[in-house]
């Protein structure tokens, strides 16, 4: 079986940081890219972030840069996404994906089930 969990979704004021965790079962992780997505209510799905196989590339959608981080942890199989000063405008369902090609937009086969994010003072 394969199977990714979100965790660390939440409430948080405007400024505030969340660690949102995407972590793997049944597979490693570090043979995969990992992308981190959102979905807000209305709008179209977004990608936020991936890391790619062997962590040979990080990548960032503008909104985000400077304020996010994608780091892997493959001691425990988990791929994490710091976030700092958040906004309202950040405010989704966030998901994670592993991509069996490896890199980054090519395809993402396996998704989490998505923990909500909401920036709201």
């Amino acid at each position: 079986q394969v199977q990714l969990v979100e965790s660390g979704g939440g409430l948080v004021p405007p400024g505030g940081s969340l660690r949102l965790s995407c972590t793997a079962y049944g597979f490693t992780l570090d043979y995969y890219a990992i992308g981190w997505f959102r979905q807000a209510p209305g709008k179209e799905s977004e990608g936020v972030s991936c890391i790619s196989k062997s962590d040979a590339n990080t990548h960032y959608t503008d909104s985000v840069k400077g304020r996010f981080t994608i780091s892997r942890d493959n001691a425990k199989n988990t791929v994490s996404l710091q976030m700092n000063s958040l906004k309202p405008e950040d405010t989704a369902v966030y998901y994670c994906a592993a991509a069996t090609g490896g890199l980054c937009g090519w395809g993402y086969d396996y998704w989490g089930q998505g923990t909500q994010v909401t920036v709201s003072s």
